[in-house]
């Protein structure tokens, strides 16, 4: 076992002094000061063409990754593991009046031990067992532990029979711009240094999957993540004649009733489940108050998948709408009822029918109808929209699906189903191929190693439960589930694009080895200490060297 505990702690603490928000200047910070470390490293300086700092692509923010890479000496090989891990947090503003001392793990110590918190936390603050800080956990404790290795295998390339190549990404917590970026030049070292990328290995956080639950995780490959969108329209109408249209907002209820926390929506793969979909955005798109019920409403949920594939969830969240739709249309039919046999009212018939519609499927008859005519006008009316720098990619693809609106003749009530955000890619290491069965096997010994010097039990599961930029290292998809993202993304190819042949490209299976804590993105983030210092760099480097050492 190496003896790292110490220096990995250091690393981590200078990592967190380093406020590396994402979306601002912190991000280049951080990836500064992560250059310059290991250009201090003496292979490094004798190699200076084997670690770049590197600004983002297509990217509207200025920040930058970090890669470098060691050639072993033992025996030359083509056979490279990569370490990835991402640079950014979240925000500062939840530790309130003491966010000065947020990324300052010492004094956050000391100010929340002056502060009424819950009884585990206090626990954790006086046992000098935990780090505190923001990034502590979500990923600096992990990124530290690839230091040290980077560090240490720089010292001794003999050996390594391979290659490591190292990743430092920004912007993970918003659009992958980082990864995205770093595939590039990972696709050039490939062809240029002939690396043949054989495993990945990521050290994003884990945590406790219950409360009372023990166990240490390690995880083979990482869930899938979709944004499913809606845009419903009703058909207005002055709110004291309220029954003579039907608000959108009414129809968007029952389809949150119907999607979110849905079990029936949790996709299973290999004995594992993922959590239900569950809303991020409802509301209506009126730019003012009036009395007049809105014309439209948009909703979004977040929705993580195992198995199934993007196509495949267009194609249940369709019916899924119908439900919905339907189940508004009875309940509004016999509240009209009842109101009209209340009040003497003569009734009327309400002919409305559930309308739901793929945008794919709602471009082709608008094409099929216009032609070039429409496609010029959209385009332009695309282009446009991009001038408006407050638009992310979530609202500029709902005012892209209010302009197609315009031109549906039929404008009774409907709903319109599209993607509009990042897809992060499921990805399945079921030992299928020789890299993932040699990364598998590399894994279990590992553990088998280890353990014995941890008290807690160190389990694997098949997927990493939340989003990473492990996503964009690998496919699980094939060319019709990426297709069903492309075609039914109004922002694709404007305000949002992915090379997937990039990722294509890399390939690799991935695992994600990282450090142990409680309340990622919280105030009281921490990371356990053994584990994430001393436990994961030994389970990190014993993967690395049962594949190349």
């Amino acid at each position: 076992m190496l003896t790292c505990h110490n220096d990995v702690l250091t690393i981590t603490k200078q990592l967190v002094n380093i406020e590396s928000i994402v979306n601002t200047s912190g991000e280049t910070d951080m990836a500064n000061f992560i250059y310059n470390w290991l250009k201090q490293l003496s292979y490094f300086q004798a190699n200076s063409s084997s670690i770049v700092l590197e600004k983002t692509v297509d990217d509207d923010k200025q920040r930058y990754n970090v890669l470098a890479y060691i050639k072993g000496t033992k025996r030359v090989s083509n056979k490279t593991v990569m370490l990835m891990g991402h640079v950014d947090t979240v925000g500062i503003d939840d530790f309130g009046q003491i966010k000065d001392a947020a990324c300052s793990p010492d004094d956050l110590v000391e100010e929340m031990l002056t502060e009424a918190v819950p009884s585990m936390v206090e626990e954790h603050l006086k046992s000098g067992d935990w780090m505190f800080g923001r990034g502590s956990l979500d990923m600096k404790s992990g990124l530290a532990s690839h230091l040290y290795l980077l560090k240490y295998y720089s010292e001794n390339p003999d050996q390594l029979e391979g290659n490591i190549v190292f990743v430092a990404e920004c912007d993970e917590e918003d659009g992958s711009h980082g990864i995205l970026s770093a595939l590039k030049t990972l696709r050039k070292w490939k062809k240029e240094q002939n690396f043949e990328y054989i495993a990945a290995i990521n050290a994003d956080f884990v945590s406790p999957r219950y409360e009372g639950d023990e166990n240490r995780y390690i995880y083979k490959g990482t869930v899938g993540k979709l944004l499913p969108s809606f845009f419903i329209t009703g058909s207005e109408t002055h709110v004291g004649s309220c029954f003579e249209g039907i608000d959108p907002n009414f129809i968007a209820s029952y389809l949150t009733k119907q999607i979110s926390y849905n079990p029936d929506l949790c996709n299973e793969a290999y004995g594992e489940r993922t959590v239900p979909p569950v809303s991020l955005k409802q509301t209506d798109l009126k730019p003012t108050y009036t009395v007049q019920t809105a014309l439209s409403t948009y909703v979004y949920y977040n929705f993580f998948i195992h198995s199934w594939s993007p196509k495949d969830v267009l194609d249940l969240l369709k019916e899924q709408a119908t439900i919905a739709f339907s189940d508004a249309l009875v309940d509004f039919k016999k509240s009209y009822q009842t109101y009209c046999e209340t009040t003497s009212e003569p009734i009327r018939e309400v002919v409305w029918q559930p309308r739901v519609f793929i945008y794919e499927e709602m471009v082709e008859k608008l094409v099929e109808k216009y032609g070039d005519e429409y496609v010029s006008s959209m385009n332009t009316f695309k282009e446009k929209l991009l001038e408006d720098s407050s638009l992310d990619t979530r609202m500029y693809s709902a005012r892209v699906v209010e302009e197609a609106w315009k031109w549906i003749e039929d404008k009774s009530p409907a709903i319109i189903l599209f993607y509009s955000s990042l897809y992060s890619p499921r990805i399945e290491v079921t030992g299928k191929d020789e890299n993932e069965q040699n990364l598998l096997q590399a894994l279990d010994n590992a553990v088998q190693f280890v353990q014995p010097h941890y008290e807690h039990p160190i389990v694997t599961r098949n997927f990493f439960p939340y989003i990473s930029d492990m996503s964009f290292v690998a496919l699980s998809d094939d060319e019709q589930g990426i297709e069903a993202v492309s075609r039914n993304n109004p922002s694709w190819g404007k305000k949002h694009f992915i090379n997937y042949d990039d990722i294509r490209a890399i390939n690799v299976p991935v695992i994600n080895i990282g450090p142990y804590g409680f309340d990622a993105h919280k105030k009281y983030e921490r990371a356990e200490l053994n584990f994430s210092h001393y436990i994961v760099p030994n389970l990190t480097n014993e993967v690395i060297k049962k594949l190349i050492g």
